[in-house]
């Protein structure tokens, strides 16, 4: 009797330990666990949110972020990918192919782990017009000569279009650009774009020394595109010096990639031509003003309007404005491990 005596305290410990009971006697369950917030890496603007279900796969350094409400008295639905490229454990690598293909295609022929890729710069044909760089080698230039009309005759202008890139250093860098001489290696960066208006005399073929001002723009990758957002932390849109007119005051899908104060790199996808949803996208002053809410300071437009696209993972973000079909397109930008 004795020893039953003895053993009971333990066998009651034992048992309350295993299961607690609620006043109403039921059993109470286990509490979930709070997720641990997260900090962004780039300065959110109202309306801007982290995504967990896009970032699921995303190492330290890396996040994804939706937009889905009311912007400059529009409806605009946008995805946004920002990484902190000086960690190194982040490839930016420019693609381009001979024959069109979507970025999805672009991501899904990499070897590596592919974290995001967004669609490139403009094209005609299978022809990029867009600077395409990786490995320190051009694939393709920025386009070199457009055609326009002055005093009733097409004559060429030679413009010099924004680009983004990264330096040996790893540091990020934007800039009015142009590949001058014969060849397409010799990249000049100018602190101000070509002064060329259409309709008016075109500016001479940019050289080493004009625009005034220029260097060689010593970058080992890069993307092309135009016109020029956000420069030196203010908007500078400079759609007419750089020629391009891409529906630049409507509302169109948008895509732009650019850097923060602190070095984080921004790529921006805006959705559009998607009327039913009610996203019609963005012009390009809102889009200049919705990357300087992200604190960008420099940053450039993309090809947009059915080119827009945003792979993350294997995962198509904003709806294509081609019928809901991701556009094939002549390069793309892949954000993959190193």
């Amino acid at each position: 009797m004795k020893r039953y005596l003895l053993l009971l305290p333990v066998l009651v410990i034992l048992y309350g330990g295993a299961c607690s009971k609620s006043s109403s006697g039921g059993s109470t369950p286990t509490p979930t666990p709070t997720p641990t917030p997260v900090t962004p890496i780039i300065t959110l603007a109202p309306g801007w949110k982290y995504s967990a279900s896009l970032s699921l796969n995303f190492p330290s350094g890396i996040q994804a972020f939706t937009f889905d409400t009311i912007y400059n008295g529009k409806t605009v639905k946008a995805f946004c990918v920002a990484l902190d490229y000086s960690t190194g454990r982040f490839e930016f690598k420019p693609v381009t192919s001979s024959t069109l293909t979507t970025p999805s295609q672009f991501a899904a022929a990499e070897t590596g782990l592919v974290y995001v890729a967004i669609n490139g710069g403009y094209f005609g044909g299978n022809q990029s017009y867009s600077l395409v760089k990786y490995n320190n080698v051009v694939a393709t230039p920025n386009i070199k000569a457009v055609t326009r009309v002055y005093n009733g005759s097409n004559v060429s202008y030679y413009p010099t279009r924004a680009a983004f890139g990264i330096t040996p250093a790893g540091a990020l860098s934007t800039a009015w650009i142009y590949s001058v001489g014969a060849g397409n290696d010799l990249i000049y960066q100018y602190p101000s774009p070509s002064p060329n208006v259409e309709g008016a005399a075109p500016q001479i073929q940019p050289t080493e020394t004009f625009p005034a001002g220029g260097t060689i723009w010593n970058i080992t990758a890069g993307i092309g595109g135009s016109p020029m957002l956000v420069r030196g932390g203010a908007v500078q849109i400079s759609d007419v010096q750089e020629l391009i007119s891409i529906n630049n005051t409507t509302s169109r899908p948008r895509t732009a990639i650019g850097y923060t104060a602190s070095g984080k790199m921004v790529l921006l996808a805006v959705e559009g031509d998607n009327p039913g949803a009610g996203y019609l996208g963005i012009n390009l002053a809102d889009l200049a003003s919705m990357l300087r809410s992200l604190d960008c300071t420099d940053a450039i437009n993309l090809d947009g309007g059915g080119s827009t696209s945003m792979v993350i993972g294997n995962r198509l973000t904003v709806r294509p404005g081609d019928n809901g079909v991701e556009r094939p397109v002549a390069s793309a930008v892949i954000i993959k491990q190193r």
